[in-house]
C-alpha cells in the first residue's frame, strides 16, 4: 500500500494544532468560512505561526471574493486553498490570475455525473465528499472505483475505518474532521491514532 497523506481538518485551538504537530499529517486545515468551526483571520495566523513547518496549512473557503482568499494565500497564512461552495472553472482562473499558489476544489459525490466533473477540474486536487462537506457521513465510496484523477477523500472518515480505505480506494488523501472529535472538540488520541493506524497498514 502507498503512502497516503492525512489532513486534519477544523482545527480551532493551540491545544489542537499542539495535537497535529505531535502525530504529524502533512496537512492541516483552518476553516475560514461559516461554520461552528470557523476562525478569524488573525486567530489563523497565530495558529499558523505555532503550525509545525513541516506541516502544510490549508485554508477552507465557501463562495468567497477571489481577492480575499488570494490575499491569505499571498501573506502565508495558508498554503493551499480549498474551496467548498460553487466556485466555478471562471473562479478559479480569476483565483489563479491572483496567486500561483495550489487550489484544491471540493466536489458533492451523488453519483458518476459528479465524479466526471471532478475529473475535469483545473484544480490542483480535487476533494470528494458527501454533502456540502462537514457532516460527519460518507457517499457511496464504491463509485470510487470510476475515478481517473488522484483526489482527497472526505466524509465518514474514523481511526476505525481510515487505514481500510485507503487500501481499498487509494486515494492521494484522508481529509478527517469529525471523525477525530469527541463532543465536537478535536481529541488528540482519536488524531494520534488515525495516524498510527494508516501508517501501520502501510507497513
Amino acid at each position: 500500500m502507498s503512502r497516503v497523506t492525512i489532513k486534519i481538518c477544523g482545527l480551532m485551538t493551540l491545544e489542537d494544532v499542539a495535537a497535529v504537530n505531535r502525530a504529524k499529517p502533512e496537512y492541516a486545515g483552518f476553516v475560514l468560512a461559516k461554520s461552528r468551526r470557523r476562525i478569524s483571520r488573525e486567530h489563523a495566523r497565530l495558529l499558523r505561526m505555532e503550525l509545525d513547518s513541516s506541516i502544510q496549512a490549508v485554508g477552507v473557503f465557501v463562495n468567497e471574493l477571489p481577492q480575499i482568499v488570494a490575499g491569505y494565500l499571498e501573506e502565508g497564512i495558508i498554503d493551499i486553498a480549498q474551496l467548498h461552495g460553487q466556485e466555478d472553472e471562471t473562479y478559479l482562473r480569476h483565483l489563479r490570475l491572483l496567486t500561483g499558489q495550489p487550489l484544491i476544489k471540493a466536489f458533492s459525490i451523488g453519483g458518476l455525473e459528479d465524479l466526471k466533473q471532478a475529473e475535469e477540474s483545473s484544480a490542483d486536487m480535487v476533494l470528494l465528499d458527501h454533502g456540502s462537506g462537514g457532516t460527519g457521513e460518507r457517499f457511496d465510496w464504491e463509485l470510487l472505483q470510476n475515478m481517473r484523477r488522484p483526489y482527497l477523500l472526505a466524509g465518514g472518515i474514523t481511526p476505525e475505518n481510515a487505514a481500510q480505505a485507503a487500501a481499498r480506494y487509494h486515494p492521494y488523501g484522508l481529509d478527517v474532521s469529525s471523525g477525530v472529535e469527541t463532543d465536537g472538540k478535536k481529541d488528540p488520541e482519536k488524531i494520534m491514532e488515525i495516524i498510527r493506524r494508516t501508517r501501520n497498514a502501510e507497513r
